[in-house]
């Protein structure tokens, strides 16, 4: 069975902040950065944050950022049970789809240097490393590799 994809809610941020927990320990969003990201969204917001759902039970999520002609990949994550078996793709795919329906010209994500398998997600999405943020997950210190996306919204 496929899980679905819908549009994050309110009543998603629990569970969000628990797959938010288990995935990222050091790094964490916090329930605010949640309730703030999701205040923005809906038709004038900058934000997008869609919801993997499967026997009723959330098994992924992801954001977006779009303000003009560029956006940014705010966060996506799979619950370990899920990873490997295209989920996050479904969920990048709709990322992409989005920032193109909003009119981006490019989309921006960094991604920790020593996360290989998500790297390897993005470039099969057409995203190339453009840069190094030196130190950007914090407490662990650890750098991070910016990737570009030109023109999200041509048909690939």
């Amino acid at each position: 069975m496929s899980a679905r994809l819908r549009p994050m809610r309110w009543w998603d941020i629990e569970p969000v902040m628990e797959l938010e927990h288990r995935l990222f320990p050091e790094d964490a969003w916090s329930d605010g950065m949640f309730w703030s990201e999701l205040a923005d969204t809906g038709p004038e917001g900058t934000r997008h944050y869609t919801v993997a759902e499967l026997d009723g039970a959330l098994v992924g999520y992801a954001g977006l950022m779009a303000n003009g002609v560029e956006g940014d990949v705010q966060t996506i994550a799979v619950a370990p049970g899920h990873q490997g078996a295209g989920l996050g793709a479904r969920l990048l795919t709709d990322l992409i789809e989005e920032s193109g329906r909003r009119g981006c010209s490019e989309l921006l994500l960094e991604v920790r240097v020593d996360n290989l398998g998500a790297q390897r997600l993005y470039e099969r999405h057409g995203f190339q490393p453009v840069g190094i943020r030196r130190g950007y997950y914090q407490p662990a210190n650890v750098d991070a590799l910016v990737m570009r996306l030109d023109d999200p919204g041509a048909d690939r």
